[in-house]
């Protein structure tokens, strides 16, 4: 585990591995279901990644859309590699939604809809539904 891994949270955070690539739940949900997708070769250039990463990527994004999709057919994704602050190769994935998704007893809206995530938004998701929305996103990568 890398230190950007760790950062957001790995291991209690972590949906699944696949290949060189650790999917995590975004600690921060500006968009309900938020990712990150964090590179495990010891790389700070995208440009850096083995071909077996980027094919390990290819299959992690198909299983990540498809989870996603089942958990909230979401109606667009967004892919951010911004590497400012933490410095291994990684995205953050953010689902985005035109109407509001239930979860958790709860109804969540995605603000910056059709526009750019806003991402220093946080739907302030508790202990126990953060929790349960990583068990269920575990459950649906399965």
């Amino acid at each position: 585990m890398n230190a950007t891994a760790q950062k957001f949270g790995d291991p209690a955070t972590r949906i699944a591995r696949c290949g060189a690539w650790t999917v995590l739940l975004r600690p921060r949900q500006p968009t309900l279901g938020a990712l990150v997708l964090v590179c495990e070769e010891p790389v700070t250039a995208f440009g850096a990644v083995s071909s077996a990463g980027y094919a390990d990527l290819a299959q992690t994004i198909r299983r990540v859309e498809a989870m996603l999709g089942a958990a909230f057919a979401y109606d667009k994704i967004n892919y951010l590699m911004l590497m400012m602050v933490d410095p291994d190769v990684h995205f953050h994935v953010l689902p985005r939604y035109a109407t509001p998704r239930q979860f958790a007893g709860r109804m969540f809206s995605d603000p910056a809809w059709p526009n750019a995530p806003e991402l220093g938004f946080d739907l302030g998701l508790d202990d126990t539904s953060r929790s349960q929305l990583v068990n269920l996103l575990r459950e649906t990568w399965k």
